[in-house]
């Protein structure tokens, strides 16, 4: 009695997989959701507040480090303010940021939570699968921008004349660059695209192979045009770690078409509407024991006829 007491009903997980739950119930598991999902990008945007000025002298390194935007008076490196407010402003979407990025853990696993009991047991398998890559793909594509930054604007304030000076404004410049680590981040995803592809059976691995020439003249060509500038380092840079990248992603695709063979070899001399081949292990089966007589069931008491079966 007391383990009855104690044994918990089925969780909300389990009974959304199921479709137990209703339609104000899953409006209510939405709700409760996206309440935490709130107040963890409210502690993450605190966090972010408190450490956004240690990062922003971060991302000003690849300017500052350049000779041409130093004050040749005082030596330090200078940013152009236009606005009274322009720096505060910048720094709480800076702060935005960051705390999107610290809270990233609570808010995914809010919308996981949410999405997962509509999908597949092996759907859920590649769902984890793809989102322990795609985390590490966009923090390399994010460095590869970091390192195209200094390497781009070395190649564009060398090119000024003696006589100009350059001053960038400071929200102009770390606008370029998160945009640049946004661009790079999302572009080193792509890999995944292919693999989908390829997990869902949509391209087999050597057809992806023979998209080679297409595949990297798609991408100088998307790096020419995402990359906000002119310079041919940040183009080529992206263009191939892509490339690389796709080819890395061909391989897996190889593998995956390989384990697929694999499995349908079992089944290569059985036609479509062929049952498998069952194995029946025929043990001896041994006689039980006999049964004790059963008692014979008394006689039911007689119905007064002035009553009817309901009453």
């Amino acid at each position: 009695m007391a383990f009855s007491l104690l044994r918990r009903g089925p969780s909300n997980f389990e009974r959304a997989a199921d479709g137990s739950m209703t339609l104000i119930e899953h409006l209510r598991e939405l709700r409760t959701r996206l309440f935490r999902a709130s107040l963890g990008l409210l502690i993450g945007f605190i966090i972010g507040f408190a450490i956004s000025k240690r990062v922003m002298d971060i991302m000003d390194n690849p300017y500052c480090q350049l000779e041409a935007a130093r004050d040749p008076e005082t030596g330090k490196c200078m940013l152009l303010q236009l606005g009274p407010a322009d720096y505060l402003l910048l720094q709480l979407r800076m702060s935005l940021w960051l705390g999107l990025i610290i809270a990233g853990p609570i808010w995914l696993y809010q919308l996981w939570a949410f999405i997962a009991p509509g999908l597949h047991r092996h759907e859920r398998r590649y769902a984890y699968a793809f989102a322990g890559v795609a985390a590490p793909l966009f923090a390399a594509g994010g460095f590869l921008a970091f390192f195209v930054v200094h390497t781009g604007l070395e190649f564009l304030l060398t090119i000024s004349p003696d006589n100009v000076q350059t001053t960038l404004e400071v929200g102009k410049y770390f606008s370029f660059v998160t945009n640049l680590i946004l661009i790079f981040g999302v572009a080193f995803e792509f890999p995944l695209i292919i693999l989908m592809l390829n997990f869902v059976g949509l391209a087999s691995a050597r057809r992806l192979l023979g998209w080679w020439r297409i595949a990297i003249f798609a991408f100088f060509a998307f790096s020419a045009i995402a990359t906000p500038t002119p310079d041919p380092f940040g183009m080529t840079a992206l263009a191939v770690c892509l490339s690389l990248l796709y080819f890395a992603a061909v391989a897996v695709a190889f593998v995956n078409d390989r384990r697929k063979r694999r499995r349908q070899e079992s089944f290569a001399g059985l036609a479509d509407d062929e049952a498998s081949p069952l194995e029946y292990d025929a043990d001896p089966v041994e006689a039980g024991e006999p049964l004790d007589a059963v008692a014979p069931v008394p006689a039911p008491l007689p119905i007064e006829r002035r009553y009817d079966e309901t009453t």
